[in-house]
């Protein structure tokens, strides 16, 4: 097997056990902190808040990713950023308000050269012919992350309507172990120099400090350009879905009484169907790859779209207003409310967003491929925006209003995605002539 393959195979497993910790506390945080509050009156942390800090962060920090990884590269990048994901499950076993908003911060900052290594890994390890195949393959293997820390979720809280101390730090010390093995992947990654022409000129040019600023202005002058303008688009969508099926989705469930007797525990269940859906389309656009980059990216991108819509029509039907705040009687249009079709939307809006995720990847890889360090950290750095932006509206607007801001984004988004695939085909047609 070539070993660039294999390197993509151990860098989908390191971030598999990684965000197997990380996208389960996010499942759950609302739902946790909530049984913390009610056991400790001097407690005032609340998830989309810790939330909205580390995205805002991570926001922030991309813009200096690029420069950190022109020093330490991509494979000490990852790891180093995948530590502050251990370190942030770790202060959930010592609850206090001031301490999860610091880890909520600092993790923010590992978050941003985490993705940005990865990113520039993948481009390292993939080409033209194999970035497709690659991007799914990885996809697949990261959202089996979304299986099995929810299924462990899912039996932990069953027939629990309140999470106690000791359940919480059994699920919280489990998360954070399976977190450290994923590091340990990350760490037995095998150097891959670079083959992008901006990357050779930035290694052998500049040094220190010179090659950390010249890391930063090609990333600002890659972000000034049309195509980029237009993407960040696309990329400001990814970043409020991501939000609203990673934090707010399952809360809203977990906090409808009426969608069953004891409704926390869909929550994990909830998790595993979005996972369904992420696997699912990853592993299909990385095993067809070769037929799907055949007809471009964009009926992909708009096939997520689709499903994305009728997932959020399915939600406003089923689903109350009040669900995304706190315990609610409250019912929608359906009463009472169906636990299947929370699931099935759980389902089309994992598949949806690796749709959308799996095309931007190979976009990014295949298209930029003279500064994919620059490209991904933008990427990450409105996609993150955008997350900051939701979870601190996430504690202010009713699911309903959060609908219609996906519904508006969504289209846009994809229109501009949409955009921009044109734009690259005819120009690859003009070369071919």
């Amino acid at each position: 097997m070539e070993m660039k393959f294999v390197m993509i195979i151990i860098l989908g497993f390191g971030f598999m056990f990684v965000f197997t910790a990380f996208q389960t506390m996010c499942n759950i945080e609302k739902t946790i902190l909530d049984s913390i509050s009610q056991e400790d009156d001097s407690f005032r942390g609340d998830g989309y808040t810790s939330l909205a800090i580390l995205y805002l962060f991570f926001s922030l920090s991309n813009w200096l990713a690029p420069s950190f990884i022109s020093f330490t590269g991509p494979r000490v990048a990852m790891v180093v950023g995948a530590s502050t994901y251990t370190l942030f499950m770790i202060t959930f076993l010592f609850p206090s308000t001031a301490l999860l908003y610091v880890a909520s911060a600092v993790l923010g900052l590992g978050a941003s050269i985490t993705w940005t290594g990865q990113g520039t890994y993948l481009a390292r390890c993939s080409n033209a012919e194999t970035i497709s195949r690659n991007s799914g393959i990885f996809w697949a293997l990261l959202q089996c992350s979304m299986f099995f820390g929810n299924l462990f979720v899912y039996y932990q809280f069953q027939d629990k309507t309140h999470i106690d101390k000791e359940t919480r730090n059994l699920v919280i010390g489990v998360l954070t172990g399976v977190a450290i093995l994923g590091i340990v992947f990350l760490a037995a990654l095998r150097f891959m120099a670079s083959n992008a022409e901006q990357d050779n000129e930035l290694e052998q040019q500049h040094t220190g400090c010179g090659q950390a600023l010249y890391a930063l202005k090609l990333a600002g002058k890659l972000f000034c350009t049309k195509r980029m303008l237009l993407l960040s688009l696309a990329f400001f969508y990814t970043g409020l879905e991501l939000s609203f099926f990673s934090g707010v989705f399952g809360s809203s469930i977990g906090f409808t009484s009426k969608i069953a007797s004891t409704p926390k525990e869909i929550v994990g269940l909830v998790g595993i169907c979005i996972g369904v859906g992420e696997v699912f389309g990853g592993g299909f656009f990385g095993i067809l790859a070769s037929k799907t980059t055949r007809f471009g990216r964009d009926p992909i991108v708009i096939a997520g779209y689709v499903l994305h819509m009728a997932a959020y029509l399915m939600t406003f039907l089923n689903l109350p207003n009040s669900a995304p705040f706190t315990d609610t009687t409250d019912i929608s249009y359906l009463d009472p409310p169906s636990a299947t079709m929370a699931l099935v939307c759980a389902f089309l809006l994992g598949l949806g967003d690796a749709c959308f995720n799996t095309q931007v990847y190979s976009m990014l890889g295949g298209e930029f491929v003279n500064n994919p360090v620059g490209a991904f950290a933008l990427f990450k750095f409105t996609q993150s925006v955008a997350a900051a932006i939701s979870f601190f509206y996430s504690s202010h607007f009713g699911l309903y209003v959060q609908l219609a801001i996906l519904v508006a984004t969504g289209t846009i988004g994809t229109v501009a995605f949409v955009i921009v695939e044109w734009s690259f085909k005819r120009e690859h047609r003009e070369m071919e002539k």
